[in-house]
């Protein structure tokens, strides 16, 4: 009996020891797969490029789709330094405007989208063709200030977002001039030629939106659109006391499902192809992955709307030695 005993407890000792060796491999392959997510995406840095093409009081809503992306991206975390915002109007100081300073998303003017705090880069006739795309390529004059630029580089994810009225294979800027698609493709191109974008989201809101992504061809681009060729995109919330729309139906949905996004979110890009069925945005959005390299349910929305924050833990020890000259000098004085 005494030899059995013994025996058993060897046994259970060796299956005690399996288990904790299969628990600890677990919970290295689970740690080793949050690290892995963790740092996925490999970009360092993110910017947007926010830009609203349209002029005139009865395109209020363009305005107020832009403002609420730009802050949507800097509720989590991009800086006004790493945002390229063109507005082609000015409709928080616009005459008809019944409340001066204020630009609204939601018909019961809860939530001013202008604020104290917005930092537009180029403005009324500054907003080009020619500017928009100089700025994608980074081939501006030398004079051209720090906030007017996109200072990407090759570990740069960009949100580029448009709204404004447009066409099959084109954009309108302010009614006097259009970017075609082909223009935007080749505008992207030379960007991943110069190397100044890791991952690129392109988002936009307009008639026929998928008509703009269908001519891309540079690697690392996803793209999104509000309605499809031969379709309208449609507007929301009209509002009496101001007398015109305040939003249109897809940006509106976007807007709603980001704000229930916090900086830690790990809500996906597929998440975000589903904000706006066709049920509620009566055009028909789409959406173009074939030209990005990752899976875009392994993409988190932070990567575009957000800013990087990550933090490597080491258990390194490090010392800080003091500046001694800055010490003397401080001292001596």
């Amino acid at each position: 009996m005494a030899v059995t005993y013994s025996s058993t407890r060897r046994g259970v000792a060796v299956l005690a020891g399996l288990l904790l060796l299969s628990l600890g491999s677990v919970a290295t392959s689970q740690f080793e797969e949050q690290a892995e997510q963790f740092f996925r995406s490999g970009h360092t840095n993110n910017w947007a490029v926010l830009v609203c093409t349209s002029r005139f009081w009865f395109n209020y809503r363009h305005v107020a789709n832009t403002l609420s992306v730009y802050r949507s991206v800097k509720r989590l975390g991009i800086p006004d330094s790493h945002i390229v915002l063109m507005l082609a109007d000015d409709m928080a100081c616009n005459p008809r405007n019944p409340k001066p300073a204020t630009v609204f998303s939601h018909k019961n003017m809860e939530l001013n989208v202008y604020g104290d705090d917005v930092e537009v880069d180029y403005r009324s006739y500054e907003v080009t063709v020619e500017n928009f795309l100089r700025v994608l390529t980074g081939r501006i004059p030398p004079s051209t200030p720090r906030s007017k630029r996109l200072l990407s580089d090759d570990r740069s994810n960009i949100l580029i977002y448009m709204t404004g009225h447009g066409g099959n294979g084109f954009l309108k800027f302010q009614d006097s001039e259009e970017i075609t698609n082909i223009e935007l493709a080749d505008a992207f191109e030379q960007m991943w030629q110069k190397r100044r974008y890791n991952e690129l989201l392109f988002i936009i809101d307009t008639c026929q939106g998928a008509s703009m992504y269908e001519r891309f061809y540079s690697p690392n681009i996803m793209a999104l659109a509000s309605s499809q060729v031969g379709e309208d995109s449609l507007s929301h919330q009209p509002d009496p006391a101001i007398g015109v729309h305040l939003m249109d139906r897809y940006t509106f949905y976007v807007l709603e499902f980001l704000e229930e996004i916090n900086p830690a979110s790990q809500t996906n890009m597929n998440d975000l192809f589903q904000v706006c069925p066709k049920s509620l945005c009566v055009s028909t959005p789409g959406h173009r992955t074939d030209l990005f390299q990752r899976d875009p349910k392994n993409v988190l929305i932070t990567d575009f709307f957000g800013s990087v924050r990550k933090v490597e833990i080491t258990t390194e020890t490090i010392s800080l030695q003091p500046d001694l000259g800055v010490l003397e000098s401080r001292y001596s004085s």
